[in-house]
């Protein structure tokens, strides 16, 4: 695994060489059962990468979970950072 250090990402560690966070595989994986070979042909990935980040997901739990924290204020921060028009919510829908 690699560290990325892009604004939204918060730094999260990514399968190496690729733009793939280790916790996007784990969401897709896990979370929305997507098959790990479909993943792994999605995202040019050899299968064997998509199961080394899902290891590491497991494998650092505190980390992973302060990654998960960090995104969240980071897209609450964006969120707020956006001129709207008075009136308009996107949560309001």
């Amino acid at each position: 695994m690699s560290d990325g250090s892009h604004a939204i990402s918060c730094s999260e560690p990514h399968v190496r060489d690729r733009r793939i966070s280790v916790r996007q595989v784990y969401a897709l994986v896990e979370e929305r059962g997507k098959d790990p070979e479909a993943v792994a042909d999605r995202y040019d990935l050899d299968v064997a990468d998509v199961y080394h980040a899902l290891a590491y997901y497991h494998d650092h739990p505190r980390e992973m979970r302060t990654v998960e924290q960090e995104r969240e204020v980071a897209m609450e921060e964006f969120s707020e950072s956006i001129d709207r028009p008075e009136g308009v919510d996107p949560d309001a829908a």
